[in-house]
């Protein structure tokens, strides 16, 4: 497990999260609620590593929402802090561009 996802779920588990303006647009462009990407960070598979981010190290994983349908979440902690863990951003991933599992880009 990334050092990233680890900072991630314990700022979760301490109730320390915040969901970007554009994640709040996204997640309602998609039909995807909030408490659905917070519940299920802990069974989140991780997809992309991005710790040296400009903005602050970030993770894109896949969750699924509570009919078990897949969301990809793009999580992160703003630059030269420590808190709080972020949703940048939240999506149906489109079949077309990724694997059948939804964990890797298809080319």
């Amino acid at each position: 497990m990334s050092k990233t996802l680890q900072r991630i779920l314990a700022l979760v588990d301490s109730g320390d999260v915040r969901i970007s303006d554009h994640g709040y647009d996204e997640l309602s462009e998609d039909r995807i609620f909030a408490r659905e990407i917070i519940e299920g960070v802990h069974e989140a598979i991780m997809i992309e590593d991005y710790p040296g981010y400009l903005k602050g190290p970030c993770i894109l994983v896949l969750q699924k929402d509570h009919d078990g349908k897949p969301i990809h979440v793009v999580w992160g902690i703003p630059r030269n802090a420590d808190s709080p863990a972020v949703v940048v951003t939240a999506y149906r991933p489109v079949p077309d561009k990724w694997t059948k599992d939804f964990l890797r880009r298809k080319r």
